[in-house]
Formats: structure tokens, C-alpha cells, sequence
């Protein structure tokens, strides 16, 4: 399969490239908040007032990123039903796995068609404030089989306001966030004591690295790498330059870790520049890695 060229994050540089043939038994994963996607309109009394429903232009010009992502599996974020996240990826490519709720805001999967499914209960306790007017996001679980492999995903929004430095009170941001860290460090715990290769892949609200008070509590549960770790994130940034650390992670565990193929991160960078972008588009761009499969 021919990988259509988009941009390469690898090191220190941002490079415009192809990413070349792709190899046999690979999976191409993908994260990204598509912040807001919504059908609903302007003033909805679910939605902030600063935030402006879409035009047509706008989620056609989301459909061809995201055919430029070339992708076989896609966490998503934000998303306000089956139908907009439709508008992005049409069904007749693409299977959706959303979270089980009603909120504007929710985590979920586009899966390349052809690949099999499971989906799994979601991860409900993640929402620590589950009832209340401005509630948090589930966790949207599933299982791909692909060229006999399976890996086990959680797409995740976790909770804002804590990016870095300490977990715990008295901020609310960050006892919250620490709340939440314990419930993903059970789901890890549990995905290792089965043995199999899985991922957790989304919006973590959070600039990990190997040393971050929030990686220490996950990775207590399991051994986890970290496909951003260490890398600068280019989205929106001024002059090509490195970028800021990412806040949307791929962590992977399990025999995952060794699947991981060597600079592999690739950022899709939107080509728009335009301030008013940031919300006909995202204010997040897509990422993701390859996975060459045993």
C-alpha cells in the first residue's frame, strides 16, 4: 500500500515527506480531538458560546485530512454522535466506536473497514463527575484483530487544567486528574495481567514523559513506552519550529511495545495558517505511529 506524504516529525525536524511503501503486517495508528465536532448549532445550550458550528467546507476539508492520515485505526475525541463524526470519516470506509453516553463530547474509534472489532464495556468510571451538568468523558474500548494480531485500544479525554508538576490536591484540576490516573492504571493493570498487546491513545490533558508524576502511576501497573515521549509537538506552531510538548499520547504495553516501528511518529500539520483555523479545523492535529505487526 502506498502511504500518501504528509508531514514527518523524526528527532529535532520537521520534514515535508513521503512515508514510503508501506510493509507487509503494519497497523497505522492515529490519535486525534477534532475539538467541538458537532451538527449542533451556534448557541446550542450544550455548547461554549465562542464555539461556532461548521460549515460543509469545513467538514469536507476534515474528510480529506483524514484520508490523508492513511490510517488503519483512528482514537477520536470530541465528538457529538455517529453522524458528525460521519461527516469526517463516511461509513463505507470506516466503522465508529464511540462511548456509550450522551455527552457533546465524546472519546471513540474510526477503524479502517476490513478489520475486525470488539467492542468492550466502556470505561465509565473515568468519568468522576458522571451526572453532574459539566460531567467528564468515558473511555471508549475496544479490541482490532488485524493479520491474525489483536490489540486491545482505549481512546481517552482526560480531565483539563493539570498539564504538568504535581498530581493531586489541593488543585481540583489535578486531584481530579490524579483520580482519573488511578482508574487508567487499573485498566492497564488488568490488560497486563492477560497478557495480550494493548494501547491507550488520546487526549491526555497532560505533557508526559518517562519521568512525569502521572507516567509513574501507569506505568507502576505495567512497563508502558511512549510514542511522544521526548518529542516536540509542530501543531499550530509559529516559524516550522519544534513545537510545544504534545498533550495527546499513544502508550502502549504489552507485546505492543515491541511492535512499535523506529521514527514512526508523523504529525499531520494542517496546511491552513489562518488563526481562524484553529476552530473550522482543531486546535489539535493528528498523530500517530506504525505498528509492525508479529
Amino acid at each position: 500500500m502506498h502511504r500518501r506524504p504528509f508531514f514527518l516529525f523524526a528527532l529535532l525536524l520537521l520534514i515535508l515527506g513521503g512515508a514510503g511503501a508501506a510493509q507487509a503486517r503494519e497497523l497505522r495508528l492515529v490519535t486525534w480531538n477534532i475539538a467541538w465536532l458537532t451538527l449542533k448549532p451556534t448557541g446550542h445550550p450544550d455548547l461554549p458560546r465562542d464555539v461556532r458550528r461548521r460549515s460543509a467546507a469545513d467538514f469536507a476539508r476534515l474528510a480529506t485530512y483524514a484520508a490523508q492520515l492513511d490510517a488503519d485505526v483512528v482514537a477520536i475525541q470530541e465528538i457529538d454522535g455517529e453522524d458528525a463524526a460521519a461527516r469526517v470519516f463516511p461509513p463505507d470506509r470506516w466503522g465508529l466506536y464511540l462511548t456509550r453516553e450522551r455527552d457533546t463530547q465524546r472519546p471513540g474509534f474510526a477503524v479502517r473497514r476490513g478489520l475486525r472489532v470488539t467492542e468492550h464495556d466502556d470505561l465509565a468510571a473515568l468519568d468522576v463527575y458522571a451526572g453532574a451538568r459539566h460531567s467528564l468523558r468515558r473511555g471508549a474500548d475496544i479490541t482490532v484483530e488485524a493479520e491474525g494480531s489483536r490489540l486491545r485500544l482505549l481512546s481517552v479525554h482526560l480531565k483539563a487544567g493539570c498539564r504538568d508538576g504535581h498530581l493531586g490536591p489541593p488543585d481540583d484540576a489535578c486531584d481530579t486528574l490524579a483520580e482519573q490516573a488511578g482508574i487508567l492504571a487499573g485498566w492497564i493493570a488488568a490488560r497486563q495481567r492477560e497478557g495480550g498487546a494493548f494501547a491507550v491513545m488520546g487526549d491526555f490533558n497532560r505533557r508526559l514523559d518517562a519521568t512525569d508524576a502521572m507516567t509513574r502511576v501507569l506505568t507502576a501497573s505495567a512497563p508502558l513506552t511512549g510514542a511522544m515521549f521526548g518529542r516536540g509537538d509542530p501543531c499550530w506552531s509559529r516559524g516550522g519550529g519544534r513545537g510545544r510538548p504534545f498533550i495527546d499520547h499513544i502508550l502502549l504495553g504489552g507485546a505492543a511495545r515491541g511492535w512499535l516501528r523506529p521514527d514512526s511518529l508523523r504529525v499531520l500539520v494542517y496546511a491552513e495558517s489562518d488563526p481562524s483555523a484553529r476552530q473550522r479545523l482543531s486546535d489539535h492535529c493528528p498523530a500517530g505511529v506504525t505498528l509492525g505487526l508479529p
